[in-house]
Parts: structure tokens; sequence; C-alpha cells
């Protein structure tokens, strides 16, 4: 026993500078990558308008990714919100005309007409005096313009080198009219598309990609010094990737076409409408007052850390050394030495540059994003890396009870990492994974429920310093992004949905007549008592899930709405709180029975053995899978996710306590747990929180690029970074907790009263801009 606890404790010790390693990689890889991507942002980069207009490719079947930057899908309200009494014309052949109908048709779907107008296409198949007298005549009360030309100049004159010099010359005397409105006015020159010349009619066989190449050089040439007018090429990429499509070699499928109309509508519409997941052609805002506090909150702290270093305040606190043979604190002679002043500070400057990270990936225009694209093998291929890795690294539990700390550790580990992937791979567009996904979620407040009616049941400790600690634990990252993302704290829905569920466990258990374990096992009426208070916390449940309108009365008054709201509504807070409304009480209820029959000796919890009785055992085993398969195949039918949503609240505990059965009933499967799964599921909060902004990107709505041009690097390098992140900032919540909440009570007393005022002025402060706004 002694040579394995040697063991255990040097892996202990060797983990963690291995972490600590890992952790100073990262630091130099994000300095290079900020060196880097400054360089090539601000040294001949360009900016995510030139990108949207001029590089791209399609991830998929009509779905086009412009160079580093988000491309939003439009819909009709807010094509029409953006372009309404607005006058746009498009000037052209035919090529323009298809055009011109599919940007109507994003404004308008169904009838693919203009309403209000002002929207004209204007025939003018070639550059000469005709359309230079229409340039002319225009005054800046136009809104857009969009001109595409080429081919009836190519075929007039059957490609001469003559035509080609004429064009040249009639661009030329039409750049002064055209530049003269692009100061006023969004101008866009279109390079011609490419022809599919297999497929060109006989009168058509003289327009050539040769010559398309020609004339498109020209337009480059003459326009190109004219800054104000925008040369679109970004189509002609479009093209070339499904140019075989094309029926008659002219002109384009309509998923060219819809490319060009929704690039079009991002470049003109982003800078007014701001769309969170269209980052192109969008100018960042300035930092509000609650982001440039924070900066001088975080840069005060590194201001006071070197003073203390500079005065020669330097005692840090050295922590005590772990026994490799007991694995346990070593117990020190004297008395413990205070904690020095410089660890608290230590902690913030670390948190300050994380959150400097944090603004930099998605709130300043420094790195490159882009949308997400679901594909079965983006999502099903590194699900079966990861578990391969999870079963790979295997080692013996320290107890075999059921649900275990090394087992729930692992549970959230896996699920959070099918959670990530779930998230970067945009899986939830495939109604099956989400509601896989919807039950991941349900477990983690199912163990939330378990786990602190287990504390309660067990501890009976309601004490002000063990419910602050907690609260601190769950929340703190989470109002620090709030004031530095400039994000709600609704935004980050897991941590209200779950603080929320743990101060009404708390009330529920604390409330009179409070039964504890001790209690009960005087007397049996107690856990009649015990099942009352879930039954009557049951019913409040049930009581606002069926009544919206007193959810709202509830959750609508401020100050608590701006705890809630998303984006001035409540909605988002209802629909989370109703989805799994019912699986608190599972995990309670659950833990309850589980502890009942444990204390009976109804269980059989030794190493390698069965919960239950092998006939017990193995009929559950039978009911578990069967219950696995069909909630697969149910989740496989639904259509729609509201239809599958509905019965989400009441059967996703069917699927839970088939996992815990399956997983806990054979001895040996109990014996064992996944290091590698255990390892995250240490950090499991913090990783769901960082993904937001520092692996996702645009509020989780695309990905962050750090490595551009190769998608498998920039995952596993954006990854690295990501997860090196999360368990540090782990580590900073679980110091600053210990100085921030202190055991006494009274001094506890005082610093929730400073927090309490600190907040009230906080959300009066909001509340005022918003008002002011």
């Amino acid at each position: 026993m002694a040579v394995l606890a040697y063991s255990l404790g040097k892996r202990e010790i060797n983990q963690h500078f291995t972490i600590r390693n890992a952790k100073l990689i990262s630091l130099v890889v994000v300095f290079f990558l900020l060196v880097f991507h400054t360089v090539f942002r601000y040294y001949g980069g360009g900016d995510s308008c030139e990108w949207l207009l001029s590089k791209g490719r399609f991830l998929g079947e009509n779905m086009w990714q412009p160079y580093g930057c988000m491309m939003h899908k439009y819909k009709s309200i807010e094509a029409k919100t953006c372009l309404t009494g607005k006058r746009v014309a498009f000037l052209g052949d035919s090529r323009v005309r298809q055009l011109f109908h599919s940007f109507i048709k994003t404004i308008d779907p169904d009838s693919g007409k203009s309403e209000d107008r002002v929207k004209d296409f204007l025939w003018h198949p070639e550059a000469n005096n005709s359309m230079k007298e229409r340039l002319l005549s225009w005054t800046a009360n136009i809104f857009l313009i969009y001109i595409h030309v080429i081919q009836w100049s190519i075929k007039l004159h059957s490609g001469s080198g003559e035509s080609l010099q004429q064009y040249k010359v009639n661009l030329t005397a039409i750049s002064a009219p055209l530049e003269r409105l692009a100061d006023h006015v969004e101008v866009y020159w279109v390079l011609q598309d490419p022809v599919y010349e297999e497929a060109l009619s006989a009168d058509r066989k003289m327009i050539t990609n040769q010559q398309v190449q020609l004339y498109n050089q020209a337009a480059v040439d003459v326009l190109h010094g004219t800054s104000a007018v925008k040369l679109l090429s970004a189509t002609r990429q479009a093209s070339l990737e499904i140019l075989t499509q094309s029926n008659d070699g002219l002109h384009m499928p309509e998923s060219s076409r819809n490319v060009g109309a929704m690039i079009l509508m991002n470049s003109v519409c982003n800078k007014l409408l701001k769309p969170i997941d269209g980052s192109c052609c969008q100018t960042l805002p300035p930092p509000n007052v609650f982001q440039k506090l924070s900066a001088c909150f975080f840069l005060v702290s590194a201001m006071v850390l070197l003073i203390l270093h500079v005065v020669g305040n330097n005692r840090p606190h050295r922590a005590v050394p772990p026994d490799v043979e007991s694995l346990e604190e070593k117990k020190p002679v004297t008395a413990p030495v205070p904690l020095s002043p410089k660890a608290p500070l230590q902690s913030l400057c670390k948190m300050g540059l994380i959150m400097g990270y944090f603004y930099l990936c998605d709130r300043a225009d420094m790195f490159l994003k882009e949308q997400k694209f679901y594909t079965h093998s983006t999502f099903f291929i590194p699900l079966i890396c990861i578990f391969v890795l999870g079963v790979f690294y295997n080692e013996n539990t320290k107890e075999t009870k059921l649900l275990n700390r090394e087992q729930t550790d692992e549970w959230k580990g896996w699920m959070q990492l099918v959670i990530l992937v779930y998230h970067i791979s945009g899986a939830s567009a495939f109604v099956p994974v989400y509601m896989h996904v919807r039950v991941l979620v349900a477990a983690y407040l199912f163990q939330t429920g378990y786990g602190h009616f287990s504390f309660f049941w067990l501890k009976g400790d309601f004490g002000l310093y063990r419910v602050c600690q907690v609260l601190f634990r769950l929340n703190f990252l989470v109002v620090v992004l709030c004031m530095v993302m400039n994000r709600p704290y609704q935004f980050y829905y897991f941590v209200p949905l779950v603080t929320f569920w743990f101060i009404l466990i708390y009330g529920v258990m604390a409330m009179w007549p409070q039964i504890l374990q001790k209690r009960a096992n005087s007397s049996g009426i107690w856990h009649l008592g015990i099942l009352a208070k879930l039954l009557a916390l049951l019913v409040l449940i049930c009581f606002f899930a069926f009544s919206q309108s007193l959810f709202e009365a509830v959750f609508a008054v401020w100050p608590v709405s701006k705890l809630f709201e998303l984006n001035g509504s409540i909605h988002e807070w209802w629909f989370r709180w109703k989805l799994d409304r019912f699986v608190m009480i599972h995990g309670m209820l659950f833990a309850f029975v589980y502890l009942l029959l444990q204390k009976r000796q109804v269980l059989s919890e030794g190493k390698g053995e069965a919960l239950f009785s092998a006939k017990i055992s193995n009929l559950l085993l039978f009911l578990s899978v069967v219950s696995f398969i069909t909630y697969s195949i149910w989740a496989s039918s639904c259509k729609t996710k509201t239809e599958c949503n509905e019965m989400h609240p009441y059967i996703s505990v069917v699927q839970i306590l088939a996992f815990i059965l399956i997983r806990n009933i054979p001895g040996y499967a109990r014996s064992l747990y996944s290091s590698f799964f255990a390892w995250f599921g240490k950090i499991s909060l913090e990783l769901f929180i960082c993904q937001y902004h520092i692996w996702l990107a645009a509020d989780t709505k695309g990905i962050l690029v750090l490595i551009p041009g190769n998608p498998s690097i920039n995952i596993m390098v954006s990854t690295f970074i990501f997860v090196c992140v999360a368990h540090e900032v782990s580590l900073i919540t679980n110091d600053l907790a210990q100085v921030v909440i202190p055991k006494d009570n009274v001094a506890l007393l005082k610093r929730l009263g400073a927090l309490g005022v600190c907040t009230l002025m906080v959300l009066l402060l909001a509340r005022g801009a918003t008002l002011g706004a």
C-alpha cells in the first residue's frame, strides 16, 4: 500500500508540472499569435469587408464561407428593415437581372417582387455612353448601385482586341461619375463570372474564359485605384466551384446567385443592423463604461502587486507539500502562516490577462471567425476519437459506491466533451443529436439535485459560509464575463439555471422542519416528511410551468428581471427553466431512495460485486438497454425541436436512470473509471463557459480562427489554449473563493452587505444607461 500511495503521489506531482508547462507553452503560443495577427491585419491583410467581397469557399451545398469573417443569412424582415424605402439600382445584362431577382427574393421570398417600387433593374449590357449618362443623371438620393457587364461586349465584337481596348476607354470614361457617386452611395462593380464553355450555344462560343479574364483584368486596372468603388470578385469564386451545374454555360445556378445576393446584403446591411453572426463589414463599438471599469480594476490590481513587490513585501504563501505516502497534507508544527496579500492580487492579475485574451478573441478586430457547418463526420469522428482515449486511460476507483466521486467526475467530463463537439460542429441542426444532448444537459442538473440533496441530508450544514462558497464558485467567472464581454447574466444560461435550482434546493432542505438522515433514523415518519417537501416543490413547479403569465409576473420585476432577461425579454429563461423543470427533483428523489437503500444495506457495493442479486441485476440491465434504444429511436423520429421539447421534461429521466444502472450494476464497471474524462469533469463548468468566447466566436455563433487556412491545425491549437485557460480559471476561482468568502459570519455578512450595495449601484447605472439610450 505504501508503494502504491507513493506512486500515486508522484504521479500527482508530475501531472502538476505537466499542466504548468502546458500553460506556459499556451502563453507563448498566444503571444506569437497576437504578433502574427497584428502584423497580418495592419500590414496588408485588409479588412473583413474586402475579404467578404474577394475571398471565400463553399463549406457545403449552399453554405458560402467568406475568408476570415462570418456571413449572416438575412431573413425577409431583416432585409426590409435595412432596405425599405431606399433606392437600389442594378445595371447590366441578363446575368445581373438574375442576381437582381435573387436579391429581391431575399427581401420578399413569397412574391419575389419589390414592394416599395424603388428597387430597379436597368438594362445596360455594355459600358458605354448610355451607361455614363445614366450615372451622371443620378444624385445622392440613391442608396446602392450594382454594375455587371462584359458578355455583350465580347459577343457583339467576337472577342476582338479592338473591343477590349474600347472597353477600357469606356470604363475610364465612366470611372469619374462612378467615383463621384461612390462618395455618397454604395457602388459595386462585379467582376464577370466564368462560363462553362462546353455548354455554350453556337452564338456564344466566342465568350471564352480567356476573354472573360482579360475584361476582368481591364476592370481591375481601371477601377482598382478608385478606392470608393468596390470590386466584387467572390461571386466569381463561387461560380467556379459549381460551374458545371450551369444549364446553358452562361447563366449560373441559383445557389451561386443566392451567394451573390447574400454577399451584397451583408456588405450593405451588417454595418446598420449589426447581427451577431455577421462579423463581415461590421465596425466594432467602443468599450462601454463597465468594460472600462473592469480594465481599470485589473490594471490597479497589477499596479498594487507591482508596488508590493518593489517595496519588498515578498512573502509568498507556500502551499504545504503533500505527503506522497499518505496523499494528505502534512500538518505544520507551528501555526499556519497567514495568506500573503500578494496571493489574491496574483490571481486577479492572471484573471485580467485571461479576460484580455477573451476580449481580443470575441470583442476586438484581432482574430478571424468562421461559420459552423454540420456534417455527420465532423460530429461523430471526433467523438469516436475522444471515447477511444477515454477508454484507454482507465484506472481503479478509490471506492466502489454508486456514483462515487471519480465516476461523477468521469460522467461530467465525457458529457462536457460531447457538448463541446456538439457546439463547434453545429450539430444542433440535426434533431436526433440535439435531443440526445438535451439529455446530457438534464443529466448535469440531475447531478446537481443528487449532489446537493445528499450533502444536506447527510451533513446538515446550512451555514452561510458553504452557501456563499457554492454561489461564488458557480458565478464568479460569469459575473466577470458579463462585465468584460458586455453580455447579460442570462446569456450564460446554464449558470443561472444551476444557481436557481441550488437556491431552491437549499430553501427546501433548510426550511422548517429540517429533516436530516440523523432525525429520520430515529423515526420513519420523517421519511414521509421529506417526500412531502419534494411533493410540495413538484406542485409549485407545475403551477409555474402551466402559468406563463405568473412566471413572467414573478421574474419580470426589476431588479430580478436583470438576472433573467436576454434581449429585453425573459422568454429564454422561461424556455430553459421549463425544458428541464422536473429533472432536479428526479435527482433529489434518486438520492433519497439510494441513501435509504444504502442505510438499510439493500445494495451490494463491494469491489467486484453486482449492485443487486443476479436476477434483479440482469432484469434492470435489460430494461436499461431497451430504454436506451427506445429513446434513440424516438429521438430519430422527431420532426421538429418544438415537438420533441414538449416531451423532453417527462422522459429525460428514463435515459439518465438507464445510464446510471448500466454504469453501476456490474461490479467491475463500478470499480473502474476513466481518468481522462474525470480530469475534464473537474473543470467542466469552466469549459462550458469559456467555450463561448475563446473556442467558439461571435457569442457561440461561429468558430474562432487562430490559424488561417488549416482548419485541423486551428482546432488543435485553439483547443489547447482553451483547455489551459479553463483549467487556470478553475484554480483562480478556487483561490479567490478562500479569500473572498471568510469563515467568520460577521465578516462574511459585512462583505455581503458591501456586495449588495455595489450590485445595486451597477443595476442602477445599467438602468440609467438603458433609459438614456
